[in-house]
């Protein structure tokens, strides 16, 4: 493996842009015993602001799966130490009899499962090795590596047509004389140099302000064909928000990154994808707290769907009412003037902006209705159900000729007609959120959690239709359900593949 360090250079400085879950469920098979992969016809293309090789197929049915993190449960007595839940797809939804549980127990993982460790705090789902399965990258952020003394750690699962087991797991190593510190952070994947093999970019080495683009394709051993390292940084700070797509519309993965440091948003970077890999330079971005890339207007370029900072400010987002605003992309990147601003107040929206709500808290884009159009799921974790405060609710807006609008958009939570439950005050419904087409009929099915939900959390999954999404059918499972760790684990305080950050509970 060649190592290529480069610095970065900011440039263009005139581009800135301004109740409880039931499912009946079964247990979880535990790794390596998921149900027979079935056969089934060609997937949905995916979107035009999609990398190629995003496709959370798993076991190569033909149907996406879901995969939750739990990075806060306690096994075995270690507290915080983390699993992760895949649920398989099939042709009448996910299918929860079939989910199997991962966590640094199950056999063939590196490591044991120990306090702390947060097994599952990033997900990233690509087909690392190429051989047409999906793989599934998990960052585990407090993992202690005794022998360089440093934290974090990168275990990557190989899909296998019985679906992901541990067997043959392998650790994304540090570089050779590096202490390793934080192994994994701002863990994101892609194609940024438009080979068809998937790369992923992450701190891999001591130097805090280079990131590396790892590429594929991965040895079974995690060894990546080559890392092109680059200077991500202009000033001491860190990044809070990292999401990749394909923002200009040349067939390469591009990156955001946005930043902060102490109480202050620093705003962003957008970083080009090129054949020989992300440039090193880049144009600057405005702030945000969370991103997402669809191509809502159809027209074959990503573009950017962000939440943003209100002032500046971090510490203001816990009593946000939450502004979304879009960046359309263009030959060159997101652009700085052709934008649309969305709140609850916007037209068509349900709902009302009120302090606290945070709409826009998590995001998350794909095609719902099949009509080749990117839709734009956000999360109201704070939503307030009546006199239920944080209750939590989800906004599904619709792309269309012209992109994103509030025509036609639709809210849902656990007081909905058709959803499993009831609202409760803290279940913090849309504190994460994902879109994937889990039936193979090209249109996305909408996973949303509950991380707080009777103390345990839960997932919910809403059909896709030509017309929108529908509660009618939906499904919701918890740990309870599928016989795995369930007191305190958060369940789906994130998903793979979804841009997640910190939620910003009030105090």
């Amino acid at each position: 493996m060649r190592v290529r360090r480069l610095c970065a250079v900011a440039v263009g400085l005139g581009v800135v842009l301004a109740g409880g879950a039931a499912s009946g469920a079964g247990p979880a098979s535990a790794a390596g015993a998921a149900a027979p992969a079935s056969a089934a016809g060609a997937g949905a293309v995916a979107a035009a602001a999609e990398s190629p090789s995003v496709r959370e197929d798993f076991n190569g049915d033909g149907h996406q799966d879901l995969v939750t993190a739990a990075s806060e449960a306690t096994i075995s007595g270690q507290a915080r130490a983390g699993y992760v839940v895949v649920t398989y797809g099939s042709a009448t939804g996910l299918d929860t009899a079939s989910s199997t549980y991962i966590s640094q127990n199950t056999a063939g993982v590196p490591g044991t499962a120990e306090s702390e460790d947060r097994f599952g705090q990033k997900l990233v789902a690509r087909d690392l090795d190429g051989d047409g399965l999906t793989d599934l990258a998990v960052r585990s952020s407090g993992e202690s590596v005794s022998d360089t003394g440093s934290y974090g750690t990168v275990t990557v699962l190989w899909g296998r047509t019985g679906g992901l087991t541990g067997q043959d797991a392998a650790t994304v190593e540090a570089p050779d004389g590096s202490s390793g510190w934080q192994v994994g952070d701002d863990l994101a994947g892609g194609d940024f140099n438009g080979d068809g093999d998937a790369d992923l970019v992450m701190l891999h080495g001591d130097d805090w302000e280079f990131r590396s683009v790892l590429s594929g394709p991965f040895t079974r051993a995690g060894v990546p064909a080559d890392e092109q390292q680059i200077d991500m940084f202009s000033t001491d700070n860190s990044i809070s928000a990292i999401v990749s797509g394909d923002m200009t519309g040349d067939g390469i993965d591009d990156l955001a990154t946005f930043y902060s440091w102490q109480n202050h948003a620093e705003g962003g970077k957008f970083w080009r994808g090129t054949s020989s890999g992300l440039s090193t330079t880049s144009t600057p971005l405005a702030s945000a707290a969370t991103a997402a890339v669809g191509d809502f207007d159809k027209d074959g370029k990503g573009d950017l769907a962000t939440r943003t900072v209100p002032g500046g400010i971090t510490e203001n987002l816990p009593y946000d009412a939450g502004t979304i605003k879009i960046y359309y992309g263009t030959p060159s990147g997101p652009s700085p003037t052709r934008t649309k601003t969305v709140t609850q107040n916007t037209s068509g929206i349900p709902g009302v902006s009120e302090k606290g709500d945070q709409f826009g808290a998590r995001l998350d884009a794909g095609d719902v209705n099949g009509d080749g159009y990117a839709d734009l799921a956000a999360g109201v974790p704070f939503e307030a159900i009546e006199a239920k405060s944080a209750a939590g609710a989800v906004v599904l807006m619709k792309g269309r000729s012209g992109g994103l609008s509030g025509t036609g958009a639709q809210a849902f939570h656990q007081d909905t007609a058709g959803i499993p439950g009831v609202a409760e005050a803290g279940d913090r419904f849309g504190g994460a959120v994902h879109l994937l087409d889990v039936t193979d009929d090209a249109r996305a099915e909408l996973a949303v959690s509950a991380p707080e939900e009777n103390g345990t959390g839960a997932v919910w999954s809403l059909r896709g239709t030509s017309s929108g999404l529908t509660a009618t059918g939906s499904l919701a499972f918890n740990p309870v359900d599928l016989g795995v760790p369930a007191p305190g684990a958060r369940f789906g305080s994130g998903f793979a593949n979804e841009n997640g950050t910190f939620l910003y509970p009030p105090d």
